[in-house]
């Protein structure tokens, strides 16, 4: 057993092993959390609160864990690292599948979350080994493209499977993850691992480095201050919504009969290929249509407009009573944001020196996601004590300051202005949890 898990029993190449590897990860992940939420209210039978109590745990501890998950990528093996990871997040889908407690639910989100850090950040790392820094790039293009068809089979094959049971998609999802850790025992080769050096290894007191140098760049740059700002405001509007979403329309709005099929797993199925098209289609023709302002080095005005459209969204999610009309208005927050987040994220890169580009990006997402641990659950209690209508409202109040600082932001004097060069031998940076997370129908709910 101890062999095996050094070296495969037989070695595959490396890229395809890496393409099947994020190609049924994206499937069971999706198989998972695309009727997730759905399975918490109807089968779990989950309030406001506790609802966003579920999420608040997985991001308290992905946020906690990723460190010292990371020392085994870092000094073990990458491979093991993400072999152990795919063992847990198996075991933590199939417990909150079985066992319809809150309790569980819990517990597993914790499993799981340990589990995604282990996979966290290891597995490019591992085919930027494999293949070297050169050759990368490619290959993380053509992982996105496997990622998003994976997406669409599996939300269409999660709703079939819901019609069945709604826990039936996790149980497949965990079982395949189980099988996945199996098949990478066996072919996943690691031939040119080396432990990372002392200074480079993501430790406690790395950690701590990284903040210092993240306060300086925010004392020296007001650009970055203001991003942090916004990250802790976005966190703290998006947990709330994230999970609430599903909760207001199963409750509240209802769905309604096609063909005389009202199955929750074929709506929010459907619910979610419409919010994925969308979402990309707009980001394509903004991207094409409006170019110049897309790529402008001083946005503010166009993001102060997307947040705008956001607030709107999730206010009108929480105030129309039709449902396509509160879809609708959900939706076109979903579409903002896909258009709004890379452009966030090339101004902020522009606005930085290269040499702390790094740091300023990793604290800009945990920025995100200390907002989402502190505001998700007083807005979860506020829709216990009073309606999904206020907590949603309120989610939205919350954002909105967000689109007056976009308007205040200037360029630093003395900033890059230039887009950042790209380095083929770095793994792309890890996106705030509200992005990166894989989850359900909406933007995400956990993701």
């Amino acid at each position: 057993m101890l062999t095996v898990l050094r070296r495969p029993l037989r070695p595959a190449e490396p890229v395809r092993t890496y393409y099947l590897l994020n190609a049924f990860s994206s499937f069971f992940y999706v198989l998972t959390f695309t009727l997730s939420l759905v399975y918490y209210v109807k089968d779990v039978g989950l309030n406001p609160l506790e609802m966003v109590l579920v999420g608040t745990v997985l991001e308290a501890t992905v946020f906690l864990a990723e460190v010292p998950t990371g020392v085994v990528a870092d000094l073990v093996s990458r491979r093991l690292s993400i072999i152990v990871g795919l063992l847990l997040i198996g075991p933590a889908f199939l417990l909150q599948a079985s066992v319809p407690t809150f309790a569980a639910v819990l517990i597993a989100q914790v499993i799981w979350g340990v589990g995604y850090t282990f996979t966290s950040g290891a597995l490019e790392a591992w085919i930027t080994d494999e293949i070297g820094e050169d050759g990368v790039t490619p290959v993380f293009t053509r992982e996105q493209q496997i990622h998003l068809t994976a997406t669409v089979l599996a939300t269409v094959t999660a709703g079939g499977l819901g019609l069945i049971s709604l826990r039936l998609p996790m149980v497949v999802s965990g079982i395949g993850f189980l099988m996945l850790a199996v098949a990478m025992l066996a072919v996943m080769p690691e031939r040119n691992f080396s432990p990372t050096p002392k200074g480079d290894r993501d430790t406690f007191t790395h950690l701590t480095s990284t903040l210092v140098e993240g306060l300086k760049a925010a004392r020296r740059r007001p650009v970055v201050r203001y991003f942090f700002l916004i990250s802790i405001l976005a966190g703290l509007s998006s947990e709330a919504f994230d999970r609430l979403w599903t909760v207001r329309v199963l409750n509240d709005l209802g769905l309604p009969s096609l063909f005389g099929q009202t199955s929750p797993a074929i709506w929010f199925a459907v619910f979610a290929l419409i919010s994925t098209v969308l979402s990309l289609a707009t980001s394509l023709v903004v991207n094409k249509v409006s170019a110049e302002r897309v790529n402008s080095l001083h946005p503010n005005g166009l993001l102060a407009l997307l947040t705008v459209l956001q607030v709107a969204g999730i206010a009108g999610l929480a105030v129309f009573g039709n449902l396509w009309v509160a879809l609708a208005a959900m939706w076109l927050r979903d579409a903002a944001v896909a258009v709004a987040l890379p452009i966030q994220t090339s101004w902020l890169n522009r606005n930085v020196d290269s040499q702390s580009r790094a740091t300023v990006m990793s604290l800009n997402g945990q920025a995100d996601a200390i907002g989402q641990v502190v505001g998700g659950p007083p807005l979860g209690a506020l829709g216990n004590r009073t309606s999904l209508t206020t907590a949603l409202v309120a989610s939205a109040v919350i954002l909105s300051p967000t689109a007056l600082l976009y308007l205040r932001l200037r360029p630093t004097a003395g900033a890059d202005t230039s887009p950042p060069e790209a380095d083929a031998g770095t793994p792309p940076t890890t996106a705030p949890l509200n992005t990166q997370l894989p989850t359900g129908p909406g933007p995400t709910d956990e993701t």
